[in-house]
């Protein structure tokens, strides 16, 4: 049995560690005896580190299946790598566990399955084919203890040569460990399944337990705050902003405030969702913390808000669980022009805020959590009159399409957004009458589109480019909630440059609701200084 774990777990690192040779090679000369000193024992080191790896679980009823599922797991992963040039880091993983069936579609692709037949069926059929030795249990164990105990005495002695220069990689690029396959989806897993066993172990935190609302001023109307959170939308791909395109015709047309310069708190929506609505953010950041704590949602219910979330995605990474928050997704029976048996375009999101406009009759927090630029396949985001920019990329395999092509279909995306991102503020302005209406739109993160190889978006946040960073936010106000709220609409247009980021978002709009709780800090809260009392 050791010898077959041993020979997949060559296996794997010679054909399953493309992006982690190039990146150890880069920089470095081959013509040099030092780089293949190096390359050498990192070799070694990676082959008996993942004998040690696999060789754990493995006995002579688990093995072969155990050692399929790690072969079959690392030809995904490989394809995944090379394909978008991702890491498969905690966070990465998370998004991939988390997707739902409709998104994991676009992900399972033709391309995806010649991976797998190529690079899994002989090493699978061999695995099956192999006849493993059947050994009394206590000789069985003593063969697997000094296996595992020679693989690591032989991983430290293969790191003895280069300790120095490893060490030096390892600590400036500490992210490169998320290119060893398969010990980085394994790690990443085995984190997640931690990180989750927590979360279920123990009640959330509770946050803003004082939390209580002060009407500054007392209106005959009730306040409705519609919050958009917009899903892979990058700034750069807004003419709003100076994108040379013109894929945002109908928002200038509104009066609305457009914050040019907004940094996300991830790179994927599974990290920045939770963090755009805790009030730790990216400048705290910790990620148990934020998992394991209530977010604005539950402070605003426990104030006495109205908080609705509508969603068109794939749910809400847990910030709008608890009391008093209504959840939903959209009725497909009722939008049946905009709906298929996969998902909704996001006008359906204009129609169920109307409902919702016609039945508040207090103070209500509104959350509508768009489908947007959700990739691979960005061309079905938007419907053929939004197609506008051809040719479009109209596959999921977006490296069969060329650059223009994927940023055409990704530009159609937002210039549906432009669309109805406007429908929402034409309605809600139409319901001046009867309620005070205001308007906040953030994107959860930025996107990649074949800039420097990369694809789609999650790479670690400390490498991941700016496009997958700097996100778009735009605010609207009625006349009659600028009013009530003591905003100077003016000033806030003079601010509309400044620096801001998700960590805003918790305190701004606890402050514009006027919401008290000693955990609201007001030098994170946008509209503070344009307020009545502002600093």
């Amino acid at each position: 049995m050791e010898s077959l774990v041993a020979l997949i777990a060559l296996y794997c690192v010679v054909f399953g560690n493309g992006p982690w040779w190039s990146a150890v090679a880069a920089g470095r000369s081959l013509g040099d005896p030092a780089t293949w000193l190096f390359m050498g024992c990192c070799f070694v080191m990676l082959v008996a580190l993942h004998f040690f790896v696999l060789a754990l679980p493995a006995t002579r009823w688990t093995a072969k299946a155990w050692l399929t599922l790690i072969v079959i797991g690392t030809s995904f992963a490989v394809y995944w790598m090379r394909t978008y040039a991702v890491m498969l880091d905690p966070s990465m993983l998370r998004n991939v566990v988390s997707t739902d069936k409709r998104e994991a579609s676009e992900l399972l692709t033709a391309a995806l399955a010649v991976n797998v037949v190529v690079w899994a069926v002989v090493p699978v059929a061999f695995i099956w084919w192999v006849r493993l030795d059947e050994r009394p249990l206590l000789r069985a164990a003593g063969f697997k203890v000094a296996a595992l105990i020679i693989a690591l005495v032989v991983a430290v002695a293969s790191v003895m040569p280069v300790s120095r220069d490893l060490t030096s990689l390892m600590r400036n690029q500490r992210e490169l460990r998320y290119l060893v396959t398969p010990g980085n989806y394994l790690y990443s897993l085995g984190r997640n399944v931690m990180t989750d066993a927590k979360a279920v172990n123990a009640p959330k935190g509770v946050v803003g337990a004082d939390a209580q609302r002060v009407a500054a001023v007392v209106s005959a109307k009730p306040k409705v705050f519609v919050f958009v959170v917009g899903e892979t939308a990058r700034a750069a791909n807004f003419s709003l902003f100076g994108y040379s395109r013109e894929t945002t015709p109908e928002l200038p047309t509104l009066e609305i405030l457009p914050f040019s310069n907004v940094k996300a708190c991830g790179t994927s929506t599974e990290v920045s969702l939770p963090c755009m609505f805790s009030p730790f953010g990216r400048a705290d950041y910790d990620e148990d913390q934020i998992r394991g704590s209530e977010g604005l949602l539950q402070v605003l219910a426990r104030a006495g808000v109205v908080v609705k979330w509508t969603d068109n995605q794939s749910g809400c990474k847990g910030v709008c669980d608890g009391p008093g928050i209504e959840y939903r997704k959209p009725d497909k029976a009722y939008a049946p022009d905009l709906c298929d048996s996969d998902e909704c375009l996001d006008e359906v999101l204009v129609r169920t805020l109307q409902q919702d406009l016609d039945a508040a009759s207090g103070d209500t927090v509104i959350v509508l959590h768009q489908m947007g630029n959700h990739g691979p396949a960005y061309f079905r985001r938007y419907p053929p009159a939004f197609r506008r920019f051809t040719p479009d990329c109209a596959t999921a395999e977006l490296r069969n399409c060329s650059a223009e092509e994927v940023v055409n279909a990704y530009d159609n995306a937002i210039l549906y957004t432009d669309h109805v991102l406007a429908d929402i503020i034409r309605l809600l302005s139409a319901q001046s009458q009867r309620v005070d209406t205001a308007f906040l739109y953030v994107s959860d993160h930025g996107e990649s589109l074949g800039e420097s190889g990369l694809y789609l978006h999650g790479l670690p946040y400390a490498i991941a480019p700016e496009l997958q960073t700097h996100v778009p936010m735009i605010v609207w106000m009625s006349p009659g909630f600028a009013a009530t709220s003591h905003v100077d609409v003016a000033c806030l247009r003079g601010r509309t440059k400044a620096a801001y980021s998700h960590d805003n978002l918790f305190h701004s709009l606890l402050g514009i609701l006027d919401v008290t709780t000693t955990v609201y800090k007001p030098e994170r809260d946008l509209f503070a200084p344009c307020r009545t009392g502002g600093t």
